[in-house]
């Protein structure tokens, strides 16, 4: 439990991805770091500890809240639900990347009639959320036909807002574009990778990094009706007078911004406490 409990704007804001690059930190370790965590002042920040598929049989009967990145196609749902029902490990969400740019649209249906199939097997519980990480191609038709899939099926979508290489960051209006559609569909969404800070910036790679702070403005000015040039704009601004100024009602975002997952949890957490968004302990 947390000794400090925070607002609905914070709470289970961070996934943590500690195993992931850049962070790449032994599983071992990471997932005693993050039991150890929540009994920290402001554990209520961390949501889930994020693995893969491939580590189930390491981790057992954990007590973690997990949520499992599958590493191959949507054949591999299924038999990951049925580890971790055997290993007595409780999943508590799946993702999982389309792994067909040239049919985004075949491989979410493959993905549903997997998930579907999981579930009637009993293997799946209903009310794990299924995020689904669209191929890095903009908005053309072919991914938001996608979008339209995931919505149908109820599942939640998932962008990459960074990486190891430029290539994986998109431009704030590429990411404008993804949070609009998302909703326009009514569709939960999380991100990953990047988004160590609160605010846009050039980072120690020479990447422009996108900042979870500028998400989550830019995501309730989207969902309050802004245009799309204000979105792009507040997914652009650098100073963080103009975020801090503006981070009212943020809780109202993230009914849609569910999350992010970072390899770090102390660095977005000093940057909420530095920019008055949270009380020093």
């Amino acid at each position: 439990m947390s000794t400090q409990p925070l607002g609905p704007a914070w709470r289970g804001l961070v996934d943590d991805a500690a195993i992931f690059p850049p962070g790449d930190a032994p599983l071992a370790d990471a997932a005693a770091a993050h039991q150890a965590r929540r009994a920290d002042p402001y554990a209520d920040l961390v949501g889930t500890f994020v693995v893969k598929d491939l580590d189930l049989p390491a981790l057992k009967a954990t007590p973690l809240a997990l949520s499992v990145v599958i590493t191959g196609g949507a054949g591999q749902i299924a038999g990951t639900a049925a580890l971790a029902r055997k290993l007595h490990i409780s999943i508590d969400g799946i993702e999982i990347a389309l792994r067909d740019p040239g049919d985004p649209v075949g491989a979410a249906r493959r993905v549903a009639a997997a998930v579907d199939a999981a579930r009637a097997d009993g293997q799946l519980d209903d009310e794990v959320p299924v995020y689904v990480e669209l191929p890095h191609v903009g908005s053309t038709g072919a991914w938001l036909a996608a979008a339209d899939e995931v919505a149908a099926h109820e599942f939640r979508l998932k962008f990459r807002t960074g990486g190891l290489d430029a290539s994986a960051f998109p431009a704030p209006h590429a990411l404008a574009r993804w949070i609009d559609a998302a909703l326009d569909r009514e569709t939960p969404f999380k991100c990953t990778a990047g988004l160590h800070r609160a605010v846009r910036h050039t980072g120690e790679d020479g990447f422009e990094h996108h900042g979870f702070l500028n998400v989550l403005v830019a995501t309730r000015r989207a969902f309050d009706g802004a245009p799309l040039d204000e979105v792009v704009a507040t997914l652009e601004e650098r100073q963080p007078a103009v975020l801090v100024e503006d981070a009212g009602e943020l809780d109202r975002a993230r009914r849609w911004f569910t999350s992010f997952g970072s390899c770090s949890v102390q660095e977005p957490l000093d940057d909420l406490l530095a920019y008055g968004l949270l009380e020093a302990s």
